[in-house]
């Protein structure tokens, strides 16, 4: 028999694509789905294949040094009845000179860029042949896969959605902004992949990190290291807070991680400026749905950073509610991590499901900024061992806020009351643009036998009261529209629970501050006021707070604190109350022109009033939506925008994919930075 003679070869990346929903990757590689097999098609010159005499083998392998003991290299002959634990071919069709072969990898391969070779023999008679390149991914479409996930509808969320939206704002007001994650967009898979080749594990030890490629939980590590340079590793966001963003973006602009993970490569890895806490989670959250693994942006509001892990923040302010002395102990108005879905088998199998990655560096772990991967579940159990770093993310969502109020004679004075941390935690809906709280996947629901079995556990004693219904109760309230550019009203609103009238002071103060809690400049005050309150009555003191005041003090967080101090003249007790005030930026207007279909274009038009006194100056919009437009859009305004006056223009799109997309604009200027605005568009699929 003459040699069996390789010509061509087909690896049908297309149609391997859709049936392993790698095809919006668009590229122009193979990307496939571990444990799913895959088709190929070699067609032989001269001859046909004879299973009598001709014996056909393979070899794939990943990393730089390629092994079958590490689990980075297999060599498995083409045969009728395929093993599920390992690597198989097994003959599809042999139509004259073509013959197809299915390939499938174990679901617990390494993920990552892997080389194959064919081996052709006849009569011990062989050849080689190099037949290209594919990346295989997690799959959570597979039940034997560890990232399996059973809902069709979270898998289309969580590992297909290439658009979301991000909780921000304070407890008291919530609202979204959208964001880009753009996980198939041309290169973000080759970049994904080139960020765990140069992370250090890798370069300390290749072939012990391809080896371990094969679990979601050592890869949420690495990725939750690599998405900060805080380790001077190379990584990709630049974590800042203070304001001063004037040497790359301020984190406020971003509206996706495509720019982001494009401008790490562009510039040879170096970090780009600037994250903060939910770009880093999102474009952690890009870099695990790319790889395959479900994941989510999740957001926690009066988020605790506990430096001396003792569940306790104190919190030191003066009889005017101004701060009296600094603290390392943060309160975040919110903080942002990501949620990956993945089974925990190193921790026996009760603790598989939603694990907590948070990629922004705040404390090192195991020598290394990252955190995570931290089961949800064990949070809630208040169980602290298993890894890893249970304890920060525990005391990130159950620490107690205490108020000393220092008077003037130096003594202290703790306030009965504190403020909750961890509430409202939420994350996108799957399937639509609401909001899904989580908060009962972390905690027990408060003042219930669980939740103090927990706290028993955690040796945590809750310093906190609740909300008794007797005595004096304080809150503060806000006027309808505190918008940027407007004066506003806060109020401290004082209840008298008790059958006898009190006598009590209040005070009232505002300070800009800034998302992670740090506190700027005055921005109101008032006199103390003595009131008399009457039993069950209700009485409010306000505090106007102007536009003029707070204008140049605002970060570009555009927050303001508010703290109210209560004396209690008949008891002595001191009540504190705290409340974060997001002034509003102005909505950002989006109308599509025209019927959206695939391939054929589409105009947006987008406008924008300036709500302020004064003109904006070096106004840009930046329009970006997977899908709809090739990388970002950006459209410079000449003029300054007048007070009052309304910026509008059209832009014209290009959809490339059909279904539901994102069209997210941002808007940047000298006085109104980071404004958001978003708008769905169905687009039809182009007729056949």
């Amino acid at each position: 028999f003459a040699d069996l003679v390789l010509e061509t070869w087909d690896l049908h990346c297309d149609r391997n694509g859709q049936e392993h929903r790698t095809a919006d990757m668009g590229c122009k590689q193979l990307v496939v789905r571990r444990g799913q097999p895959f088709t190929i098609t070699l067609r032989f010159s001269g001859r046909s294949y004879d299973e009598a005499v001709d014996k056909l083998s393979f070899n794939v392998e990943t990393g730089p040094c390629p092994s079958e003991t590490s689990g980075t290299s297999s060599h498995f002959v083409m045969t009728d009845c395929p093993e599920e634990s390992c690597w198989s071919a097994v003959m599809q069709q042999l139509d004259g000179e073509s013959l197809s072969v299915s390939l499938c990898s174990p679901p617990n391969a390494r993920v990552g860029r892997y080389s194959m070779t064919l081996e052709a023999c006849t009569d011990y008679q062989g050849s080689s042949y190099q037949i290209g390149d594919f990346v295989l991914l997690f799959n959570p479409w597979h039940p034997e896969d560890t990232v399996f996930m059973r809902d069709e509808n979270e898998r289309q969320e969580y590992v297909l959605s290439q658009h979301g939206l991000i909780f921000q704002g304070t407890s008291d007001y919530i609202f979204s902004i959208p964001w880009n994650f753009g996980q198939f967009e041309d290169d973000i898979l080759a970049i994904c992949l080139n960020m765990l080749d140069i992370n250090p594990k890798h370069l300390r030890d290749q072939n012990r990190d391809c080896s371990r490629r094969n679990d979601p939980v050592y890869i949420g590590r690495v990725v939750s290291a690599m998405v900060n340079c805080n380790d001077e590793d190379r990584g990709v966001l630049f974590g800042r807070w203070d304001n001063h963003y004037d040497d790359g973006m301020s984190p406020m602009a971003w509206i996706g991680s495509v720019d982001i993970l494009k401008r790490w490569k562009k510039f040879g890895c170096q970090p780009v400026k600037y994250g903060q806490c939910w770009v880093f989670a999102a474009v952690a959250c890009t870099v695990m749905r790319c790889l395959g693994i479900p994941s989510r942006v999740v957001t926690n509001y009066n988020s605790a950073h506990d430096t001396n892990a003792n569940l306790t923040i104190d919190r030191y302010i003066n009889e005017k509610g101004e701060q009296e002395r600094y603290s390392w102990d943060k309160i975040w108005n919110f903080h942002c991590w990501v949620e990956s879905w993945m089974a925990r088998p190193d921790l026996g199998g009760e603790y598989d499901g939603w694990q907590v990655l948070d990629p922004t560096p705040q404390e090192k772990s195991e020598g290394v900024y990252c955190c995570g991967p931290a089961p949800v579940k064990a949070i809630k159990e208040g169980d602290m061992l298993p890894k890893y770093d249970i304890p920060f993310i525990f005391a990130e969502v159950n620490a107690d806020v205490v108020y000393w109020v220092v008077q003037g004679d130096g003594m202290q004075k703790q306030s009965i009351r504190s403020s909750d941390v961890g509430k409202n935690i939420s994350t996108k809906s799957v399937g639509r643009d609401s909001r899904e709280d989580i908060t009962h996947n972390y905690k027990y629901p408060e003042g219930s036998e669980e939740e103090r079995a927990v706290f028993e556990k955690a040796e945590h004693q809750k310093k906190s009261i609740g909300e008794e219904d007797e005595g004096l109760h304080l809150k503060i309230k806000v006027s309808e529209g505190a918008n940027k550019g407007s004066d506003f009203d806060v109020f401290a609103v004082v209840n008298n629970n008790t059958d006898e009238e009190h006598v009590c002071r209040v005070t009232l103060c505002a300070r800009a501050t800034s998302h992670n809690g740090t506190l700027g400049p005055q921005c109101g005050l008032t006199d103390p006021v003595d009131i008399d309150i009457e039993p069950r009555a209700e009485k409010r003191v306000p505090l106007r707070i102007l536009y003029e005041e707070y204008r140049d003090k605002l970060t570009q967080d555009n927050l303001i604190k508010v703290v109210a101090v209560l004396n209690d003249h008949q008891t002595g007790d001191i009540i504190v109350a705290v409340r974060d005030i997001y002034v509003e930026n102005p909505p950002i207007k989006i109308r599509i022109l025209g019927e959206p279909m695939q391939n054929r274009k589409l105009v947006a038009e987008i406008s924008l009033v300036n709500p302020l006194a004064v003109p904006l100056n070096g106004c840009v919009f930046v329009v970006e939506g997977t899908g709809l437009t090739e990388g970002q859009l950006v459209k410079e305004l000449e003029e300054p925008l007048e007070p009052q006056a309304e910026a509008k223009f059209r832009m014209d799109l290009m959809p490339r994919l059909s279904g539901l997309q994102k069209l997210m604009v941002d808007f940047e200027s000298d006085q109104l930075t980071g404004v958001k605005g978003y708008r769905n568009v169905i687009i039809a699929p182009q007729p056949m």
